[in-house]
């Protein structure tokens, strides 16, 4: 069983969140939804509601095996946290498995973890991952070493299978 960190803040993409996040805990992992800051109420672009387990400044890479960093406005807000980048900069640093999807990689061009890797993402911000130093892939899914990205709601079924392959 795998303890995986979900990174929230509000303007999140709905189904980024809410498919993974179910499809992981279905498959018997431990789940923890990270945050600004604790006990925080985040909610969707739609209306979906999480509370923030856990403050960014409160986690250590240590303490977990995945991060998935849903999509929408949220990834805006996370990667201007220094603990946020701090945190996904050191699992990275650890090889432990970082997926985002749409905007997520955003969290990941904060943390410089793109840097020679393959990757893909919501188009508007493909020039940014290209700049991170990323090989962008318009795929529905790209697995390269730790990381995996997705480009939006559509691509969800990859994007969750290639993430269960990794933890199991």
């Amino acid at each position: 069983m795998a303890k995986v960190a979900f990174l929230l803040a509000n303007g999140f993409e709905d189904s980024e969140m809410k498919n993974p996040y179910e499809a992981v805990r279905e498959a018997g992992h431990e789940t923890t939804i990270i945050g600004l800051e604790k006990n925080v109420e985040c909610k969707g672009k739609t209306g979906t509601v999480y509370t923030s387990e856990l403050a960014a400044t409160d986690v250590k890479a240590t303490d977990f095996d995945a991060v998935i960093i849903p999509g929408g406005g949220a990834p805006e807000a996370l990667r201007v946290n220094d603990d946020i980048v701090r945190f996904v900069r050191e699992v990275n640093a650890q090889s432990k498995l970082i997926a985002g999807i749409c905007h997520g990689p955003q969290v990941m061009i904060s943390a410089n973890v793109l840097d020679g890797k393959q990757a893909t993402c919501y188009i508007g911000i493909r020039d940014d991952v290209k700049l991170a130093g990323a090989d962008f892939k318009d795929e529905e899914v790209v697995v390269s070493e730790n990381i995996i990205t997705s480009r939006t709601p559509k691509d969800e079924p990859a994007f969750i299978r290639e993430i269960l392959v990794k933890l199991s």
